[in-house]
């Protein structure tokens, strides 16, 4: 979405990139780190810090910053009013007890995927599930199933625009890191209709992901099943999961 500038807080804006700093490589920042993360001044930094802080979104020890648990108002509050999980969870606990394995449904935010809704504890799997798949967590779409499905949905242009400058960061030895690469791989996904993704984020982690798409045919979201602790040929995850994800797919779709 594009405002008039006149609209712009500016304010707003900069104090988000220095909430937005704060992830799972850096969790206690500085001011100084901060600035550097944020775009900022140092100065500017450690207003924006003590001033989250005393909101009550940030903890400090005098020096540095962590989240605070009231950070999770904004998860808590989408998840309750956002459609797309409240409408999805059923299928998603239903397909995990259905088949044992853990299943989330997908959301493109810039260069990351978004996991907005899981299989529930109802429903999960007992396996050990792969590392940092829980709701909410932020992976690079460029390494996952689902952001090459999301990616597959976008028109040329737009697709151009996504990767151009953009450094396609090597995650495990199998992830694809030129540009050149990840097109061949998500026109493949777009010829598909689906998407395998193996040990490109983790290794020893499988995952296969079909587009969610409403009732015009648009994606909104992708629907995965993520596997660890074992690998699988293509061709079984191709005969015992895809045709339970295009199933469901096709169910939810005049829900979306």
């Amino acid at each position: 979405m594009t405002i008039a500038k006149a609209d712009f807080i500016e304010g707003i804006a900069k104090g988000m990139s220095v909430l937005e700093s704060f992830d799972t490589e850096r969790q206690r920042l500085n001011a100084t780190l901060a600035a550097e993360r944020a775009g900022l001044t140092r100065a500017a930094a450690r207003r924006h810090l003590l001033t989250l802080a005393h909101l009550g979104y940030l903890e400090t020890d005098g020096s540095y910053f962590w989240m605070a648990p009231k950070v999770l108002r904004f998860s808590g509050s989408y998840l309750a009013s956002s459609r797309l999980p409240r409408t999805l969870q059923p299928t998603l606990n239903r397909l995990a007890v259905q088949t044992g394995e853990s299943f989330s449904v997908v959301v493109l935010d810039g260069e990351e995927v978004v996991i907005v809704a899981r299989s529930g504890l109802n429903g999960a799997p007992s396996g050990v599930l792969a590392y940092g798949l829980h709701l909410g967590a932020r992976l690079p779409a460029h390494a996952t199933s689902t952001g090459r499905v999301l990616l597959a949905a976008m028109p040329s242009t737009e697709l151009t625009r996504w990767l151009k400058g953009r450094t396609l960061h090597r995650l495990t030895q199998y992830t694809a890191t030129q540009s050149k690469q990840l097109r061949q791989c998500i026109a493949q996904a777009r010829a598909d209709d689906y998407c395998i993704a193996s040990e490109e984020h983790e290794i020893g982690v499988q995952a296969v992901a079909v587009p969610l798409r409403n009732m015009r045919g648009q994606t909104v979201a992708a629907l995965n099943v993520v596997l660890s602790g074992g690998m699988r040929d293509n061709a079984a995850l191709q005969r015992d999961l895809l045709p339970v994800l295009f199933a469901a797919a096709r169910e939810v779709r005049n829900l979306l």
